[in-house]
């Protein structure tokens, strides 16, 4: 029991001091980052509280919360969820719209393998110019894509980890960038029924990228009217590294095989003000659950200061059928699962998905 927990506390104490070299951040950096899709969560599962689990995420989900969770996949688990954030395409001129798809098999005993794409699409946008501001020059769909592929191991029964590799890339019609990032995390599970959970993520690490293309050039004519071509250079952008810290505990009771869940994370964001995300999750006869949170920012309640557009309340439910048979051993089945998101003068975000599990 000791070397394991000193196995949990090296792996956290590298995290947090490598956390602390890339962040030395200050207010003045806030909102400067590239790539904040990455701290969209896609999943409608875990957005159903906030994102509040951190220390008890499992399966697919764990892609964004903590990727340890992905260890505790049976087999093999597919997973798909459609997010219309903001109302989608409805809720704005150009709404966006988030689909994801993960992939997780169990390669080796302990360890498992999981791969999962996200693309985040905006509809068509009008093309306008100083000279033509008239939306009359036809139109342009941005497109966002991360791939990830990720590797999470059971070193023992109370202490599992896991390393995910982000390929991101953004595109317009002439424009692109991109980058790749690491994400790492670990989970420890302890008490008579693994009723208490603690989890730490690092999340979103590495270099900085900028964008090119054909759209960072323009021509004009010089003093002897030839046409001249010129580039304007993008500036670099660092990637919104973040560090989420999570606890959960589990309240069990054998009449019609009921639990209750209590969850709480702390983030801490090097490029956007920090969140508290608390939740709380009920389960009935492993079939039925509801869950509700609520995720709070410095300013979230100010008109003036605030800096999201979600007012911070999360709820959200699953319905799971058994795809075996009765009496027989087997972690097999599907999940509906569906999250609502409440947002600032703006209609409120989606996510449904479905999760098959063998």
């Amino acid at each position: 029991m000791k070397k394991t927990f000193r196995i949990f506390a090296l792996v956290a104490i590298v995290m947090l001091l490598s956390y602390q070299s890339v962040w030395a951040g200050n207010d003045k950096r806030r909102g400067t980052a590239g790539a904040t899709e990455l701290l969209v969560n896609p999943w409608a599962r875990s957005t159903g509280w906030g994102s509040a689990s951190v220390a008890n995420v499992r399966g697919i989900d764990a892609f964004y919360s903590n990727i340890a969770g992905l260890s505790f996949i049976s087999k093999m688990e597919v997973s798909y969820s459609n997010t219309m954030l903001y109302g989608g395409k409805s809720g704005l001129n150009s709404g966006a719209t988030l689909n994801a798809f993960g992939l997780g098999m169990r390669v080796f005993d302990k360890g498992v393998l999981g791969l999962g794409i996200m693309t985040m699409g905006f509809g068509d946008i009008d093309v306008t110019t100083a000279n033509s501001p008239e939306p009359i020059n036809g139109t342009f769909s941005p497109t966002f894509m991360n791939i990830n592929v990720a590797y999470a191991h059971s070193f023992t029964l109370s202490i599992h980890g896991g390393v995910n590799i982000k390929i991101i890339n953004e595109t317009t019609d002439n424009i692109s960038g991109s980058a790749f990032a690491v994400d790492a995390g670990i989970q420890y599970v302890t008490g008579a029924d693994d009723e208490l959970k603690f989890g730490i993520s690092l999340k979103n690490w590495g270099p900085s990228y900028s964008f090119g293309g054909t759209g960072m050039s323009f021509q004009f004519p010089n003093d002897a009217q030839n046409d001249m071509t010129a580039e304007y250079r993008s500036d670099e952008m660092e990637l919104p590294t973040c560090l989420n810290i999570g606890v959960s505990y589990d309240f069990l009771f054998e009449t019609w095989n009921q639990k209750v869940t209590l969850a709480a994370a702390f983030t801490s964001n090097a490029f956007l003000k920090d969140n508290f995300a608390v939740g709380v999750e009920y389960g009935l006869l492993d079939m039925f659950n509801l869950r509700c949170g609520y995720v709070y920012q410095t300013d979230i309640f100010s008109e003036s200061a605030r800096t999201t557009a979600f007012q911070g309340l999360t709820a959200g439910a699953s319905l799971n059928v058994p795809l075996h048979k009765k009496g027989e051993e087997s972690n097999s089945g599907l999940s509906i699962d569906y999250s609502f998101r409440q947002g600032y003068n703006l209609k409120g975000t989606h996510s449904i998905g479905a999760t098959f599990r063998f």
